[in-house]
């Protein structure tokens, strides 16, 4: 396994995801470390193939089949989450919890901001509330122009 240089935060959260996955009894294997650290090594999400071409730098022989089963391990752990109108995945750096997800995606750069926001979950629950719907999961995704593009 090749070693990818992260910085110390996401050295941290690297640790502490794999720590997750033991206490979980889920197996943090040296290829879905790779995954995991080439993940955390974007700031924009990254699509399966981008993956996979990162991937092959140090594992010739991965195939697709190979990363998707990597990103629905941590999907399913709540390690990653999937920007769905661009079909791409970014780490999660707040895992352990269902929380609502909300982001910030440059239409220029590709950067993707996590953020959490109490008055947009509360207003969505409440309008739910009086439809008699119940919310499973929560994704918000707003497309703009990040400061570093503007």
């Amino acid at each position: 396994m090749t070693n990818i240089t992260l910085s110390k935060s996401k050295q941290v959260l690297f640790n502490k995801a794999r720590s997750f996955c033991e206490q979980k009894g889920a197996r943090f294997t040296p290829l879905r470390a790779q995954v995991y650290q080439i993940l955390l090594q974007e700031d924009a999400s990254i699509g399966a193939y981008d993956v996979l071409d990162k991937l092959k730098e140090s594992e010739d022989s991965a195939k697709p089949p190979t990363v998707y089963r990597a990103l629905d391990f941590f999907l399913d752990l709540g390690l990653v989450h999937k920007v769905e109108s661009t079909n791409t995945f970014k780490a999660c750096h707040h895992f352990g919890c269902n929380h609502p997800v909300q982001f910030l995606i440059c239409d220029n750069c590709g950067d993707v901001q996590e953020i959490s926001s109490d008055g947009v979950e509360s207003t969505l629950t409440a309008q739910a509330t009086e439809n008699s719907f119940q919310i499973i999961s929560q994704t918000i995704e707003a497309h703009g122009i990040c400061h570093r593009c503007q």
